[in-house]
């Protein structure tokens, strides 16, 4: 029997901590990136070397690099950690880093002024964390009155000490560490070993680390990089689209299943949209095939390399239109060929890998997900809404659902996409009075009824909602989960409906009353006490002659109960399984209509033991209090007993005689 008691939660790994410090990077880079790619355009178009020079226009170049930039960060990562009160302290402490990096006092007359980004990622969430720290001190200790002089005062006066600390404490270990990562990039560069970074950063980028890399190291090297020379290598290590678009490509042509049939809608998501966690759940399924994403990422690098060629901003997200936006000027052929290669070397490594798969099987996305290291395999949602949504929090039987929330890394393009195709889906289904949004997993709080985010990033996402119903992805376009979550809010949000009797309207009687006043969908020739089938797909058979049997369905609609099981499961969790027929096959029921079948011994079902195989024939939306009121029944442990130890097609009737549609 599953237990609807919260399971401890698993230790937090090292990954977990990496994809959390990406994470906070990145929540202080993304919001900025318009600026940055403003400035970047500012620079391409109007400096004596741009496109179109304008001497006036070009004097926004550097004040926006080396002041503007870094504070609009600073303040960013302040106001993540203390809010607005956070983001102006941050901005402001800054400036000593600041000026300690670029003006000649500091650096000399003949010295290089260095963009901050670094120090603006340090000083603005430290300073607001201290601020914070401080406020707590005196925290309801502040005579009435004197609340606004205390507040300005404390600020003002703990933003200016910052700032003198960070010119002074702060800015000359940048210095040094600016200098030693330069040097470190010269260095590969020099010796052309470049191409060897995507050794670490393609692996990085599927268990989304890539946050961490891209947005710790290679934008703020970049954009210094930029500031110098016009342009940088560096923006094209982790966002080129060649690679992943050569895998799908490869999945296209030679893959199998459900991953072939996604991958060319996934393939012009990735490619046009820059939405690169769509091919991850690819490489998981086959993690052999990660030598081709290397050697794709090292073919585009090193032509980069040949070629001279860079960005002159960060592409975000990483679509071919923002890699061309910001190429720097001589730099389209190279960018070009460095995707049109990557992208070749990868299709033809991955398509050999994937011709040398020994096995038939059809290539499941799903059981990619399961060799993910400590994270929750996928559930059937069903299940959840009678047993509860998984280790980190039981969905509360009984509690409909209002807000759902599709959580990614940064919150922005695979969540954005995630969240629009379940919205639309969600809506088809009538749950109009259902909200969906999407979120980064940093600014979750826990104030939502469901979560849905990629099983990559679930032990995160718990931590931030742990009593939210959890729902895992590993497909954003066309996940089974997506269906899995309507037939929730089919289970969850009828069956309040129904208790409430808001709506059934007079149906929503008491079972006693609803079993002498209404047909009974469930007749006592309808059930077997002791199943023949061994396997699910004989126990669907055999439930579904039955309701053949009654003159609810006709032949046909047999089939498509094998249908509907080989799209969604149909397990239910605490033993049981509720097949049932597609919409399509609504035309082949005669009347609505309920089949019993109990196996003592189990039939595997998926990988999980059902004893009771109930069959549902629904008419219109009948299946909807069909399903309400099975869920009330078999959540009830008592009630489980009791048929298991049921002799008589009699007692059966008895304890589902509530069951009416």
């Amino acid at each position: 029997m599953t237990s609807t008691t919260a399971a401890p939660a698993p230790p937090v790994s090292a990954r977990v901590h990496v994809q959390k410090f990406g994470t906070f990077l990145s929540n202080m880079i993304m919001p900025n990136i318009a600026a940055i790619i403003a400035w970047g355009l500012i620079t391409a178009f109007f400096i004596p070397v741009g496109w179109t020079p304008n001497e006036k226009i070009a004097t926004i170049v550097g004040p926006a690099i080396i002041y503007a930039l870094p504070i609009l960060i600073a303040f960013t990562g302040g106001k993540n950690v203390y809010g607005t009160r956070g983001g102006v302290v941050g901005g402001f402490a800054v400036m000593g880093v600041i000026m300690a990096t670029s003006n000649p006092l500091f650096i000399g007359e003949d010295g290089n002024a260095s963009p901050m980004f670094l120090g603006a990622m340090i000083m603005g969430p430290l300073a607001a964390y201290v601020m914070k720290r401080l406020d707590a001190l005196w925290e309801g200790k502040i005579r009435p009155g004197f609340e606004m002089l205390v507040n300005n005062f404390s600020a003002g006066i703990w933003a200016a000490l910052a700032s003198i600390a960070g010119m002074f404490l702060l800015a000359p270990v940048l210095r040094a560490v600016i200098t030693g990562l330069g040097n470190a990039v010269n260095f590969l560069v020099e010796n052309n070993l470049l191409p060897l970074t995507s050794i670490v950063i393609e692996p990085a980028k599927i268990f989304f680390l890539n946050n961490a890399i891209n947005h710790g190291v290679l934008t703020p090297l970049g954009i210094a990089q930029a500031a110098e020379e016009g342009k940088s290598v560096l923006f094209l290590l982790e966002a080129n689209p060649g690679p992943g678009l050569g895998l799908l490509l490869a999945y296209m042509f030679f893959g199998k299943g459900i991953a072939r049939a996604s991958a060319p809608g996934a393939a012009i998501i990735h490619f046009f949209g820059g939405i690169h966690e769509i091919y991850f759940p690819y490489v998981l399924a086959k993690p052999r095939l990660i030598l081709a994403m290397i050697l794709g990422g090292m073919t585009g690098v090193f032509t980069n390399v040949v070629f001279d060629s860079g960005l002159i901003a960060p592409a975000a997200p990483g679509s071919i239109f923002a890699v061309y936006a910001v190429t720097a000027r001589g730099s389209f052929l190279g960018v070009t060929l460095a995707v049109a290669l990557s992208c070749a070397v990868t299709f033809v490594v991955a398509a050999f890998l994937l011709r040398m798969e020994r096995f038939a099987d059809d290539i499941s996305l799903d059981e990619a997900i399961g060799s993910m290291e400590q994270m929750k395999g996928k559930k059937s949602i069903a299940s959840s809404a009678l047993v509860g949504a998984g280790a980190n929090a039981a969905a509360t039987p009984g509690r409909a659902v209002r807000s759902i929330v599709f959580a990614c890394d940064a919150g922005m393009g695979s969540s954005a996409m995630g969240a629009s195709v379940l919205r639309r889906k969600i809506q088809a289904a009538g749950f109009t009075d259902v909200t969906v949004t999407n979120k980064a997993i940093a600014s979750l709080a826990d104030d939502v009824d469901l979560l849905v985010t990629h099983q990559d990033l679930a032990t995160r996402a718990a931590q931030r909602s742990p009593s939210a119903a959890l729902y895992t992805v590993d497909n954003f376009m066309d996940s089974p989960a997506y269906d899995e979550i309507v037939a929730h809010l089919q289970v969850s949000n009828v069956a309040v409906a129904v208790g409430a009797g808001s709506s059934r309207g007079s149906d929503a009687v008491a079972p006693a009353a609803a079993a002498s006043s209404a047909p009974s969908l469930l007749a006592k020739q309808s059930i077997r006490l002791s199943g023949t089938a061994t396997t699910r797909d004989e126990a669907i058979t055999e439930a579904g002659e039955l309701l053949v049997a009654a003159g609810a369905v006709d032949a046909s609609y047999v089939e498509s109960m094998h249908e509907r099981e080989r799209s969604v499961s149909t397990f239910m969790g605490n033993g049981l399984a509720i097949p049932h027929g597609t919409n399509e096959a609504k035309g082949s029921i005669t009347r609505s209509a309920l089949s019993f079948i109990r196996y003592p011994d189990g039939v595997d079902w998926n990988g999980k033991p059902a004893t009771f195989v109930v069959a549902i024939a629904g008419q219109g939306d009948d299946h909807l209090g069909i399903l309400s009121n099975l869920s009330k029944v078999f959540l009830d442990k008592t009630q489980i007993a009791a048929l298991e130890a049921a002799t008589t097609p009699e007692q059966v009737l008895e304890i589902l005689g509530a069951v009416q549609a």
